[in-house]
Order: structure tokens, then C-alpha cells, then sequence
């Protein structure tokens, strides 16, 4: 197939563009560069400077021809979302619109939307499932949720075939290509910063969570396994017009877990300081892989903890010139 994949200038967009190359199919990226990276975009894909609101660009992505896109591009910090609403709601919710009415017109009839485990909100019970109630407690999720809800009239109305992936925080690295926002606002990399001294320390917020080591649990999930789980869901769109998936490991880890991995991986001390819990933050956060195990064929191959932060790890060093 011939492929669109927005944010494929992105951490997980990047690394999907070259799984699909992998596979043998054509790839267009379309990403706008104001979070992504051009040096990321594979070589093999075709790239287009845009944002997905911008009719000229999507015109110039679609110009060749494609069957299918993968949909990466987005704002994602939810802490972000809650002091910049409209904007969110403008790039993930809007702009996705637009450019899905223009995708439908081009005759483009499968549609993969990275979205997120955050429209489930606070968890009433672990993992969490795809039936569980989706109440968002961030603009961020309900900017995604949005869209979420558009898609099955889309399927019906307009023949439109679409998978949405939740998850929570991708992670790890490829040999090629790792984290790399500004700014950064996920664990690992922060974490390993810390150990480069690159940054003072991590705060640790909140210690006295009803978890194993009192430290909020996080499910994370790495980048390879989030890219083969959206390439398999452009597959599976061969026999389901509509799914909806968790990506999850159903155990998850600790802040002070993950530090611990830190130190092992690295052989260094990564200082850490106490703190208050953030609002909003719950305890436990696990997703679960049922469904995707079902629909998808779908199983994380990256389940230990310090492969996972290796992984990143040895990017970040070559990255950083360690």
C-alpha cells in the first residue's frame, strides 16, 4: 500500500514510517516540524512540510495516490492541554477533521488514529479495558476522544475503516531514532538525564500511593512494539471496519522501579528528590492487551524493564556524545 503517516517526523511516527518501509510499502510522512524532527523521517519516504489543516500540503501528500493513513500528528503533554485548551482541541480535534474530510474525499478508506489511554480519565478499576467508562480528566484526552467519537459516523456514513490505539507512554528507542521533545515531559529520558548529569535531579511526585513501593505506576509500552501494533492494524483493517484497542502491558512499573533500571543500565547515580503529588495524577494507570491480543495478533516482544531503558539509553549516549 501506499501510506500517509502525519508526525512521521515524530518519535513514534518516525519509527513506524520505517516499519512500514520494512514491510514494502510506500510511505508519504507529512509533519509541519514545530515538534518533530526531519533528520527522523526514513529514508525511502516521501516528505512533505505541513500541517494537516494545511489544504496545500495535504494536497501535495495525497498527490500520488494512498490507501491508507496513519495518524501520529499531535499535541500530547496533557499538563500542556490544561493551560492551552483551544489549542489542543484546534490541532488534535479540529485539524484531524479537516483533513479526514479531505482523506475521504481523496478516496482514502482506512484510517489509523494514534490515540490515547488518557480519554479513560481516572481508572475504576486496573487494567483497564476498552469497555470502562471514557471520561477524560484533561483536555488533552477529550481532544483525542473527540475525534474518537467522529470516526464511527464517518465508518457509516462515509465507508471509512478506522483502528484506534490507546495507550499510555511510549518508550525505549530504536538504534536510529529516540526521544527527543522539547520539553521533555517523560520519565525515562528524564531519568536518564539525570544520570548524564544533564539536568539537577528527578522529582518524585508523590510517595505515598497505595502501590508496591508507595510511587505511581505507569504502563510503558516501547516504540518498536507501538509501531508494529499500528502496521497490524492496517491489516487488520482488511476484516474489521472498526477497532478499538488497547496497547498495554497489563503489569506496569514504578517511578522508583524505573530510576532503579536507570541506575543498573547506566552504572550511574541518578539523583532523585521527593515531592508532593500532583494533582490529578492516579496511583495506578495499566492498560489492558486483550482485545489487542484478539484483533491484532498483538503482544509487547519488549517486557523488561532495563532492555527497555538500555534501549533509550544507548541512543541518548550516542545522542549526547557519552
Amino acid at each position: 500500500m501506499r501510506v500517509l503517516v502525519t508526525g512521521g517526523a515524530g518519535f513514534i511516527g518516525s519509527v513506524t514510517a520505517a516499519a512500514l518501509l520494512a514491510e514494502g510499502h510506500d510511505v508519504v510522512v507529512l509533519d509541519d516540524l514545530s515538534r518533530g524532527h526531519r533528520e527522523l523521517v526514513p529514508d525511502g519516504a516521501a516528505f512533505v512540510e505541513g500541517a494537516t489543516d494545511d489544504a496545500g500540503a495535504v494536497a501535495q501528500a495525497l498527490s500520488g495516490g494512498v490507501d491508507a493513513c496513519l495518524h501520529f500528528a499531535a499535541l500530547i503533554e496533557a499538563g500542556e492541554s490544561m493551560k492551552a485548551p483551544e489549542r489542543f482541541f484546534a490541532v488534535n480535534t479540529g485539524a484531524t477533521l479537516r483533513m479526514l474530510e479531505w482523506l475521504i474525499v481523496a478516496g482514502v478508506d482506512r484510517f489509523v488514529l494514534s490515540s490515547t489511554a488518557a480519554v479513560y480519565g481516572e481508572p475504576r478499576s486496573v487494567p483497564i479495558t476498552e469497555d470502562a467508562p471514557t471520561e477524560p480528566t484533561n483536555a488533552y484526552g477529550a481532544s483525542k476522544l473527540a475525534v474518537e467519537r467522529a470516526l464511527p459516523w464517518l465508518a457509516e456514513l462515509r465507508g471509512l475503516r478506522y483502528a484506534a490505539l490507546r495507550y499510555f507512554n511510549a518508550c525505549g528507542a530504536t538504534p536510529e531514532r529516540g526521544e527527543d521533545h522539547d520539553p521533555e515531559t517523560h520519565l525515562i529520558p528524564l531519568v536518564l538525564a539525570a544520570a548524564a548529569g544533564r539536568r539537577e535531579r528527578i522529582d518524585v511526585f508523590g510517595t505515598d500511593y497505595p502501590t508496591r513501593d508507595g510511587t505511581c505506576v505507569r504502563d510503558y509500552i516501547h516504540v518498536a512494539d507501538l509501531a508494529g501494533a499500528h502496521v497490524a492494524a492496517l491489516h487488520a483493517l482488511d476484516d474489521e471496519r472498526e477497532v478499538v484497542c488497547n496497547l498495554g502491558s497489563e503489569s506496569g512499573f514504578t517511578v522508583r522501579e524505573v530510576i532503579a533500571a536507570a541506575e543498573r543500565v547506566t552504572g550511574r547515580t541518578v539523583p532523585a528528590a521527593d515531592a508532593e503529588r500532583r494533582p490529578g495524577d492516579p496511583a495506578t494507570l495499566v492498560a489492558s492487551r486483550q482485545r489487542a491480543a484478539r484483533l491484532l495478533g498483538w503482544q509487547p516482544a519488549w517486557t523488561d524493564l532495563d532492555a527497555i531503558v538500555d534501549s533509550a539509553w544507548r541512543w541518548h549516549r550516542r545522542r549526547w556524545g557519552l
